[in-house]
Order: C-alpha cells, then sequence, then structure tokens
C-alpha cells in the first residue's frame, strides 16, 4: 500500500509511555458526541469494555492528546505533520459530520427559513440585525417573516465546528474573510457565546429571535428549527442524510485540511459538510491501542447504520480498508 497524504501520521518509538487502562478514555469534538456515547453504549453491552468520552470541544480533544491526559482524542480540525509529531500521534478520519444554522422563530418551520452564505455572513458581522430585513425577504418571499431583533448565538471555546462555519462565511462573503477571517477561534464581531454544541442549543433554546450553528444532530436531538441554505451551484437545499452524503462524495483526503472544500460545488450538496479526526498516541500501550482500535473498528463497522440513524456520514469503504492498514503498520494493531 503506498503512503497517503491524508494520512498524516508519526510513529515514534521512543518517548513516555501511558499507563495501561482497561478501558479507554477519551474525548474531544462536541460534534461527534451523540454517536460517540451511543457506540460506547452499545460496545459496552456488546464486550463489557466501558469507553469514556468526554465532550469538551476539537480544541481540547487536541490539547488533552498532545498532553497526553486522554488516550484518544477526536477533533474536526486535522493537526499538521509538526504538532502530529510533537505528540506522537497518529490521526485518521472517522466520519463526515454536518453542520446547520438553527434559529428560534416560533413561527417559522424546520427548513422552511432559506439563507445564503453573504446574507448568514452579515448576520453574524452585525450587519442585518432583524428578521424581516430586506435581504432575508428577498430570500424568502412566500415565508412571512417575524418582526424580531436578530441575537447572533456562537461558541465560546475553540472548535472545529466554529472552524467549518467560519471557512463556509470567508468562502461565501468576501467581506467576512476580510474582517473576521476562519479559525477554531475568532474575533466574533456581534453575539453572545455557548460552550460547545450543548451550550450553544441552550442559549438558543433560551433566547427568542437567536440564530446559531450546530452539529445536525444537536438539532435533531433537541427539535431545533434549522434552516435551508443556498448551496455553491444555486440550489436552495435542506439538511439531510442525503444532501451530507452528496457533499460527502467528492471527499478528496489528498487535499489536506477539511476533504471537502468550504461551500462545495453539486446541485444536491449541504454547503456545511466535513470530516472528523481520531487521534491516538503511536506509543501508547500495545493492550490500551488494542483496546482503542477494536472499539473504533466497531463504530466503523458495526456501528454503521447507528451513525446514519443520527445523520453522520460514514466512511467509504476504500478509505475504511486505508484506516485499517494505517492502524496495523503504524499502531502495529489489528481489530
Amino acid at each position: 500500500m503506498h503512503a497517503k497524504p491524508w494520512l498524516l501520521v508519526i510513529a515514534i518509538l521512543a518517548g513516555t509511555v501511558l499507563s495501561a487502562k482497561a478501558d479507554p478514555n477519551g474525548g474531544g469534538g462536541t460534534a461527534v458526541y451523540p454517536v460517540m456515547s451511543q457506540w460506547a453504549e452499545d460496545y459496552h453491552a456488546k464486550t463489557g469494555v466501558k469507553v469514556n468520552y468526554q465532550p469538551f470541544g476539537s480544541g481540547g480533544g487536541i490539547r488533552q492528546s498532545l498532553s497526553r491526559t486522554i488516550d484518544f482524542g477526536n477533533s474536526d480540525v486535522p493537526l499538521a505533520a509538526a504538532d502530529l509529531s510533537r505528540g506522537k500521534l497518529v490521526q485518521f478520519p472517522m466520519l463526515f459530520i454536518a453542520i446547520v444554522p438553527v434559529v428560534n422563530l416560533p413561527s417559522v418551520a424546520p427548513g422552511a427559513l432559506v439563507l445564503d452564505g453573504k446574507t448568514l455572513a452579515d448576520i453574524y458581522r452585525g450587519k442585518i440585525t432583524r428578521w424581516d430585513a430586506d435581504p432575508i425577504a428577498r430570500l424568502n418571499p412566500h415565508l412571512v417573516l417575524p418582526k424580531l431583533p436578530i441575537i447572533v448565538v456562537h461558541r465560546s471555546d475553540a472548535s472545529g465546528t466554529t472552524w467549518h462555519f467560519t471557512a463556509y462565511l470567508a468562502a461565501t462573503s468576501p467581506a467576512w474573510k476580510a474582517d473576521v477571517g476562519s479559525g477554531p477561534a475568532v474575533a466574533w464581531p456581534t453575539g453572545s457565546a455557548g460552550k460547545g454544541n450543548a451550550g450553544v442549543v441552550a442559549t438558543l433554546l433560551q433566547t427568542k429571535g437567536a440564530i446559531g450553528y450546530v452539529e445536525y444532530a444537536y438539532a435533531q436531538q433537541n427539535r431545533l428549527t434549522f434552516t435551508g441554505l443556498v448551496n455553491h451551484d444555486g440550489a436552495r437545499i435542506v439538511p439531510s442524510l442525503a444532501s451530507f452524503r452528496a457533499a460527502a462524495a467528492a471527499a478528496d483526503f489528498r487535499r489536506g485540511g477539511n476533504p471537502i472544500p468550504a461551500d462545495p460545488p453539486g446541485q444536491a450538496s449541504w454547503p456545511l459538510t466535513a470530516a472528523t479526526y481520531m487521534l491516538v498516541h503511536a506509543d501508547g500501550p500495545a493492550d490500551l491501542n488494542r483496546q482503542i482500535v477494536r472499539f473504533l473498528d466497531y463504530g466503523l463497522h458495526d456501528g454503521r447504520a447507528k451513525a446514519e440513524g443520527l445523520h453522520y456520514v460514514p466512511l467509504p469503504d476504500p478509505v475504511v480498508r486505508e484506516v485499517e492498514g494505517l492502524w496495523a503498520k503504524e499502531l502495529k494493531v489489528q481489530p
């Protein structure tokens, strides 16, 4: 098997050795928490092994992986080779996630309100401040818009969800790109902050007229009103497993970073679809890494149906085979 650029892996034979544990302890991105917790519950019932996953954000997953305070981590922001080398980490994709704008507008049904990237960026820039403003009305001529002020909600923590959301705004709004930019954390021009996807949900539910952004599973679990988006090809798209799959079908892991470009082309593609990555210590105890790999292998295979039920897109089979080859080569572990 030839080396793949997207498999940013560093295997270091010397270094600190983690203490072995019977039950793996992991954490990181909040976007994958709904599926990780479901997998952990099912896996425990099947094997007796209890996998603990704490949703403290991609930034926390990176920091705690580098500081070696967790056995495995997750991040929606892939690490660069230098960071992987410093942390003696092996990185590989796990799933595709989708991010959706959500609103607290009691009179509006899920998917009825449609926005485009420029309008969404102007809302988050504080330039559009009311729901009945002309730019929103032009996109929604058949919708009676509430006469309410817009209350912007964003993440307070370093977040992969924010990284992808702001990358989309930068790709669709030159003004956002120039004034704010993109990254796991940015200097927000306006708005209130919530920690993690759950914090954004809590703030949104308490605030009439609010708008936020979350991973789609959180929108579904909390029965939030999500918006549609005008995608790259000009189609008005609502979030769905089908539109997430359409975007994921064009993923190219040779790109580096998100294998799906921000605002990807395709008539059926959801504009905010991204890969999420796992981090495992290359020099971790063999027994511990074997437990981690067996759990993640369960997710990649037996857990596919549960992932799709929560509106995540599983990896395609060729990429799964690459990940399994990586485990055998760099972690010296097979499921």
